[in-house]
C-alpha cells in the first residue's frame, strides 16, 4: 500500500486545493484589473478603481498573471480558474520533486517530500498571482538540480526568470538562492579543483538581478515593492509578520514540524548538500521574519527532504513499486472530476451576498467599504463603482491608511467620510467597524437593506 501512496500522492495534493474554497479577497480587484488588460492589449497605466486616486500612474504589479487568470475565468468560469491556480500552485512543488527523482532521489523520499512541502505550505494556497511564482521557483530549483550543461541552463533559466517577475514580482527570491548556490559551489570547488565550477548559478544570479527590472515598471519597481511592506505592516497584515506573533501561531505549528523533523532526518542519514540546505535555511529566516515567504521555503525544502530520506530504505524492485503512468494518470482524473463534484465554494468571510444585494440597486458611484471588501466591489461593479479603499497596501499613503484607522476606531465621523468620498453607499462589517455602523444605525439619511449572519451590513441613502 505504500508504494501506491507514494504514486498517489500528487493527486491528492490535488485533490485538497480544489477542495478548498476561495477566500483570498485581492484576487478580486486582480481579476477585474486582468480583464481591462486584456481589453486594452497591455498593462494598465492609470488608476481605475480608486475614487480619490483615478488617472493617477498605477505600477503593473503581476499584469501578466493577471491577464492570464482573468482569460481562464472568461473561458470556464470560477471552476475552471480554480483547477488552473492549483495546477500551478502544485506545478513547483512537482517540478522540483520529479527533477530530485531524477537525479537518484528514491519515490518515497520525493513523495515524503511533496507531502511534506505541502503540509508547510497549504494555509497559504488561494487563487492569486503568487502561485506563478511558486511555479517559476519550482522549475528554477528543478532546473538546478538536473545539472545540464552550463549553457543549456542558462537558456532556459534566463526567460523563466524575466516571465516570473512579470507574473509575480518576487525574482528577488531566486537571486537570493542563486546566489548562494553560486557562493556554495565556489566553496566547494576550491576545495576540490575537481569538481565543477558554478557557471550556470553565476551568470543566472546576474540575470536575476537585471529581470527585477523587466517590468513596464522598471527600477520604480524598488519603491514600490518598500511602500508595500511599508504600508503592509503599518496596516497590520499578519502575512507580513513574524511568526512569533499570536495571529500566526497556527501557521508556525506546521514550518516548525516540517522543520524539526526535517532536522532529524538529516541528522540520522547525514545526506544533505550545502546548496540545498543554504538556500533553505535563508528562506526560513525570511519566514520567521515575515510568513509570507513560507512558500518559497516549503519549495526549497523539497530537494532537502528528498536527499536525506532516500537513502532510509532500499528502492523497491519494479514488480514491487507502482506503475510508472500512475501518478499522471491520477492527476488527470482528480483535475477532469472535482471541478464537477465540488463546485467552487467562497469563504464566509468574503461579503459576496451583501454585495449582490447592493447590485440590485443599480447605484453608481463610490461605495465605501471596509478595505478588505474593496477586491468583491471592484469585480462585481466596476465601472459603475468606485472604492474608497481596497486591498493594494501601495495603492494608498500612510497618511490614508492612517484616516482609515481614525475610522475603524472612532475618531473620524460619518460627516467626514460623506464630505470626502461623497459615497453613494456602505458595505462594512459592524464588529470590525463598529463606530461607524453605529452612525450609520442611527441616521436619519441612511437605511439597512442588507445584514449578514456574520455582521455584514449594506446601507444605502434613503430616498
Amino acid at each position: 500500500m505504500l508504494r501506491y501512496g507514494a504514486a498517489l500522492a500528487p493527486a491528492a495534493m490535488l485533490c485538497v486545493l480544489l477542495l478548498r474554497a476561495v477566500w483570498d479577497v485581492d484576487i478580486f480587484w486582480q481579476l477585474k484589473l486582468g480583464e481591462i488588460i486584456l481589453a486594452r492589449g497591455g498593462p494598465v497605466a492609470r488608476e481605475p478603481f480608486a475614487a480619490l486616486h483615478l488617472g493617477e500612474p498605477l505600477p503593473a504589479v503581476g499584469w501578466l498573471a493577471q491577464a492570464s487568470m482573468a482569460w481562464v475565468r472568461a473561458v470556464g468560469g470560477w471552476g475552471a480558474l480554480r483547477l488552473f491556480d492549483a495546477l500551478l500552485w502544485l506545478g513547483g512543488f512537482w517540478a522540483v520533486a520529479a527533477a530530485c527523482r531524477y537525479r537518484g532521489a528514491s519515490a518515497r523520499a520525493a513523495a515524503l517530500a511533496l507531502m511534506l512541502a505541502f503540509f508547510a505550505a497549504l494555509p497559504t494556497a488561494s487563487i492569486r498571482p503568487q502561485s506563478f511564482a511558486a511555479l517559476c521557483f519550482g522549475l528554477l530549483l528543478a532546473l538546478m538540480q538536473l545539472r545540464l550543461r552550463p549553457l543549456m541552463t542558462i537558456a532556459l533559466g534566463a526567460p523563466l526568470l524575466v516571465l516570473w517577475q512579470n507574473f509575480h514580482p518576487s525574482v528577488s527570491i531566486a537571486v537570493l538562492t542563486l546566489g548562494l548556490y553560486s557562493a556554495a559551489g565556489l566553496i566547494q570547488w576550491f576545495r576540490d579543483r575537481s569538481r565543477p565550477l558554478p557557471i550556470a548559478a553565476a551568470v543566472l544570479t546576474l540575470v536575476a538581478m537585471a529581470a527585477m527590472f523587466a517590468t513596464p515598471d522598471g527600477v520604480s519597481i524598488l519603491a514600490i515593492s518598500a511602500t508595500n511592506t511599508e504600508m503592509s505592516l503599518a496596516i497590520g497584515a499578519s502575512e507580513w509578520r513574524p511568526l512569533w506573533i499570536e495571529a500566526n501561531w497556527t501557521n508556525a505549528v506546521p514550518v516548525l514540524a516540517v522543520f524539526l523533523l526535517t532536522l532529524g532526518l538529516v541528522a540520522r542519514t547525514r545526506r544533505f548538500d550545502i546548496a540545498e540546505v543554504l538556500a533553505a535555511l535563508a528562506l526560513l529566516a525570511m519566514t520567521v521574519l515575515a510568513y509570507r515567504f513560507v512558500l518559497f521555503w516549503a519549495l526549497a525544502m523539497v530537494p532537502v527532504i528528498a536527499r536525506a530520506a532516500t537513502s532510509t530504505g532500499a528502492e523497491p524492485s519494479r514488480q514491487q513499486s507502482a506503475p510508472r503512468w500512475l501518478p499522471a494518470v491520477a492527476v488527470v482524473l482528480a483535475a477532469l472530476a472535482l471541478p464537477f463534484l465540488a463546485p467552487t465554494r467562497f469563504a464566509p468571510s468574503l461579503p459576496l451576498d451583501a454585495i449582490n444585494r447592493l447590485r440590485q440597486e443599480h447605484l453608481r458611484g463610490t461605495v465605501y467599504a471596509d478595505f478588505p471588501f474593496g477586491g468583491p466591489v471592484i469585480d462585481a461593479g466596476w465601472p459603475d463603482w468606485r472604492v474608497a479603499y481596497d486591498g493594494r497596501y501601495y495603492r494608498y499613503s500612510h497618511e490614508e491608511w492612517q484616516y482609515n484607522g481614525g475610522i475603524e476606531n472612532g475618531y473620524v465621523p460619518l460627516v467626514d467620510v460623506i464630505a470626502k468620498w461623497h459615497p453613494v453607499a456602505f458595505v462594512i462589517q459592524e464588529d470590525h467597524n463598529a463606530p461607524l455602523a453605529g452612525e450609520l444605525a442611527h441616521s436619519r439619511r441612511w437605511k439597512r437593506i442588507f445584514r449578514g449572519s456574520d455582521g455584514v451590513v449594506v446601507y444605502v441613502r434613503r430616498t
